[in-house]
């Protein structure tokens, strides 16, 4: 993995060198909301790319094989599959709609021949199989080729049914279906090391399930107080450790990070750390506590870090210190001076997400106007791309982006005052072995990769 460098120089100079490769999703202008894009990522090898939407619909992307002849192109990314993972529901006992959109999804390790996922929506989580058919069976001898059921007393010899071949078809079907164990709304799914359990996480609670169980669950952690006027956090997030099966960490809307060792006890009300950063009082304000909130949480793959990402930054925590993160990264300081504005449209409460690298060298997370950012924990220099249409033929190397927060704007500088706060980039996804990286912008995909000499 390359680190980034020399970002003065516009778009040259990098050791990666960003480069379009393709945008998926409609061109219109009039979004559905149904085709907003919810969730994206990754599976474990990166063949294959999900994403979930606001119609409770599924797509999962395959990597095309390398083309030998076009040596600087990398396989690209075309529709495998496309099925509907959930729908809506009403919970008649609350008088509540249940909406499809798709919260989260998380892979399993491929174990066969076929692919399994976990999807959830706001209630339901569901574990999806999905297999591929290029054969079939020909010369039944109780059936016709059409599926009619033929009379035993005319049958006077016996066939051997082969298979022949066919196109192939992939299917996706619901293996298993977890419903009925939350209150709230679901935020987080994830799996276990090891691959049997995973939990899910809603706003007070986390669910401990067994893969192959679905009748059942086991609550690990309950922070609903007796009554619910005191209540004074929520949990925003939830993931287990890669590598260490029995320790999770959970984030809140205060800031903090508990990390939980299964272990301890059965329910693990106590945690066995909390990482927290004392506020810095010369940027107290009005809007302190709305911005501390930790909108996602994730694990380095090598178990030894965690990161944060809240409104304004994105945080790199060591497991073994707790009183303040190692890094730091601003995201957008220069939204600091418009909270109130932001604050007015409900955009402060939008929750970015964030991803590491294949190395962990290098962390990802979005922002508005399109743009997406970028940070080399090794050289600590940072970088702003944009996903655009406007530069949209393959190969296209981006442009670093500026933004000038006040005073005289140079000429390449985008005014903060000029940033569109409806295009966001809320979910990316880092490619566990190369750099490719997908980004979602409301209802498009876009997929960038380095460029390749």
């Amino acid at each position: 993995m390359g680190s980034i460098k020399d970002l003065d120089r516009a778009g040259g100079g990098n050791d990666i060198q960003w480069c379009f490769s393709q945008v998926k999703g409609a061109v219109d202008d009039d979004v559905a909301e149904a085709d907003i894009i919810s969730t994206v990522e990754f599976n474990h090898s990166g063949e294959l790319l999900a994403t979930g939407d606001k119609g409770g619909r599924v797509v999962i992307f395959q990597q095309e094989q390398e083309n030998k002849t076009q040596s600087h192109s990398r396989g690209e990314y075309n529709v495998y599959s496309t099925f509907q993972s959930h729908e809506p529901e009403f919970d008649y006992l609350k008088s509540l709609e249940i909406e499809e959109k798709i919260n989260k999804i998380r892979w399993l390790p491929q174990k066969n021949a076929a692919q399994f996922l976990l999807s959830t929506n706001d209630k339901t989580i569901k574990l999806w199989k999905i297999s591929e058919r290029d054969k079939r069976p020909e010369g039944y001898n109780l059936k016709e080729e059409d599926g009619r059921y033929r009379d035993p007393t005319t049958v006077t010899t016996l066939r051997v049914p082969v298979f022949r071949p066919m196109d192939l078809m992939v299917e996706a079907s619901p293996r298993r279906i977890f419903a009925n164990a939350h209150t709230y709304h679901i935020n987080s799914i994830s799996i276990n090391s090891d691959y049997e359990t995973y939990l899910s996480a809603d706003d007070l609670r986390i669910n401990l399930w067994h893969l192959e169980i679905t009748d059942r669950s086991f609550n690990i952690v309950d922070i609903k107080p007796a009554n619910m006027e005191e209540l004074t956090e929520v949990i925003t997030a939830a993931e287990f450790h890669p590598n260490s099966c029995n320790t999770f960490v959970y984030s809140s809307s205060k800031g903090t990070i508990r990390l939980c060792d299964m272990r301890a006890s059965a329910l693990c009300d106590r945690h066995s750390k909390l990482f927290e950063e004392p506020e810095d009082p010369s940027n107290r304000s009005f809007f302190s506590e709305i911005i501390s909130s930790i909108s996602d949480v994730k694990f380095s793959h090598s178990g030894r870090y965690m990161m944060t990402r809240d409104y304004l930054s994105v945080k790199i925590w060591d497991l073994n210190m707790e009183n303040r993160p190692v890094e730091t990264y601003q995201v957008h300081e220069y939204l600091r001076s418009k909270l109130c504005s932001l604050y007015e449209n409900d955009c402060i409460f939008d929750k970015f997400e964030c991803c590491w690298n294949g190395s962990d060298s290098v962390v990802m997370t979005g922002s508005y106007n399109n743009f997406f950012r970028m940070f080399d924990r090794n050289t600590k220099r940072d970088i702003t791309l944009e996903a655009s249409r406007e530069n949209n033929k393959p190969r296209t190397v981006l442009k670093p982006r500026k933004v000038c927060a006040s005073g005289k704007r140079k000429k390449d500088e985008i005014s903060v005052d000029s940033l569109d706060f409806n295009k966001k980039i809320l979910h990316t996804a880092w490619h566990p072995k190369e750099n490719i990286i997908a980004v979602a912008t409301t209802n498009n995909l876009y997929i960038f990769q380095d460029k390749m000499n």
